[in-house]
């Protein structure tokens, strides 16, 4: 939002102060250069090397721009990680060395913005200083041409007030031409989003079946970091598929490449034979529940966080999902039951209610896929069990590819299929004898 309200401004006013002035110095070079075309040279040869000077600082500003963006960020970050964890730095009695940290990287962005300062007055004042000769070469050369006989004194004090006036709008023009240049630091940051490759792909869906096989597929992230390497396997329609292993595994980021979240690097990915990377985002999701570890609910009632999951869903079908998933244990006990604000995130629920809430959000899409990325990790044993004995009752009933993600190795032996995955690749695949 900072490079948007720094661009506009910019836009609407440097750029067009920057253009009036030039418009205006042309309109009046040409004037002079019929005049006196000697006087006129005088006077303008001044005008390219002012403004070469400031163009040639252009990798500079760039340099110093970045920089100084660098540090304002990692202020930014420093702030708002400081206001999030709060308690945390409290409770670990560390909250004044981490403010000390935060106080360092301040100042930084005092002293960066100095040097921006002072880099950029290096250029404009100097083109000013050149600007300035130009009245000093226009009364030398006026001085000698007068003794030559070759030039009116009138016309040599017409020369003299019209450049004493020419020179002043253009100091602004190069402050102007300095502030458009340091835009492209600003430009370039909000090109990385309008650049980014937006996923594409036929809005129809040509899958015969549910079944989600991954075919020797390699994933990394921006980073490089490799995640996967030449994982395969396969979750059937009406099994239970449990992914387990360690943290930092790739567990989770199987479950986001199945519902293309992002796009591999090798292999393929399909679901019911049709190859995921070819169908739009949106379409696909379409067959998709997704149950994530940290719910994210919304500042309003219960009926709407679920609803959510299908706005077409009545009352009834909202409050039926909910039942599934148990929801109507606390909801029917708060001050206005179903319709009761449940606040920012949640925050007056549980964070085992508020998993029972994105689970029932996630029953009320009546998918045909159903991702749960540790759906237990907020709930007791015994809710525990509840809710995988649930999602098992629902993948059954209604034939579905359930995918579980989960830590826990009783909740994995109530899955049809196990697959460890440990450093991106399977360990172990295997089907629960019952």
């Amino acid at each position: 939002m900072a490079d948007c309200t720094f661009l506009e401004q910019s836009f609407s006013h440097f750029i067009p102060e920057l253009a009036g002035s030039i418009i205006s110095t042309v309109l009046i070079s040409i004037g002079l250069l019929f005049t006196d075309w000697r006087m006129a040279l005088a006077a303008l040869w001044v005008l390219p090397v002012a403004f070469a000077i400031v163009g040639f600082s252009a990798k500079i500003q760039e340099n110093l721009n970045q920089k100084a963006m660098d540090v304002k960020m990692a202020c930014a970050d420093g702030i708002q990680e400081c206001i999030e964890t709060v308690r945390d730095l409290k409770a670990n009695n560390a909250e004044q060395a981490y403010l000390k940290g935060l106080e360092k990287k301040i100042r930084a962005v005092e002293h960066r913005s100095i040097l921006n300062e002072f880099g950029l007055a290096a250029f404009v004042v100097s083109a000013s200083l050149v600007l300035k000769l130009g009245i000093a070469t226009v009364a030398l050369a006026g001085a000698v041409l007068l003794m030559q006989g070759s030039l009116s004194v009138l016309t040599f004090f017409m020369f003299l007030l019209v450049v004493s006036r020419l020179y002043d709008p253009l100091q602004g023009a190069l402050q102007n031409l300095a502030a458009v240049i340091s835009t492209r630091t600003n430009i370039a940051r909000m090109n990385e989003i309008l650049d980014h490759p937006i996923q594409q792909g036929s809005d129809r869906l040509s899958n015969q079946g549910y079944d989600i096989v991954f075919d020797h597929v390699g994933f990394a992230y921006n980073t490089g970091e490799t995640v996967l390497k030449d994982v395969s396997f396969t979750a059937k329609q009406g099994e239970v598929t449990a992914l387990v292993g360690p943290s930092g595994g790739g567990k989770t980021t199987v479950s986001r490449l199945a519902a293309r979240f992002w796009d591999i690097n090798r292999g393929k990915i399909t679901v019911g034979g049709m190859d995921v990377s070819q169908i739009d985002p949106e379409t696909l999701l379409s067959l998709y529940s997704i149950v994530f570890q940290d719910v994210t609910l919304f500042d309003n009632t219960i009926l709407e966080n679920i609803r959510i999951g299908n706005k077409d869903a009545t009352d009834e079908q909202v409050i039926a999902a909910a039942k599934l998933a148990n929801v109507d244990e606390f909801a029917e006990k708060l001050p206005d039951g179903w319709h009761t604000n449940i606040g920012e995130n949640g925050c007056e629920l549980s964070g085992g209610e508020r998993q029972r809430v994105g689970i029932a959000r996630a029953i009320a899409k009546n998918p045909k896929i159903i991702i749960a990325d540790e759906p237990t990790g907020n709930l007791d044993s015994k809710n525990s069990r509840e809710i995988v004995e649930l999602l098992k009752y629902y993948n059954r009933e209604y034939n579905q590819t359930l995918i579980v993600i989960t830590h826990d190795e009783d909740i994995a032996l109530q899955a049809d299929r196990i697959i460890s995955i440990e450093d991106g690749k399977i360990t172990r695949d295997e089907g629960i004898r019952r």
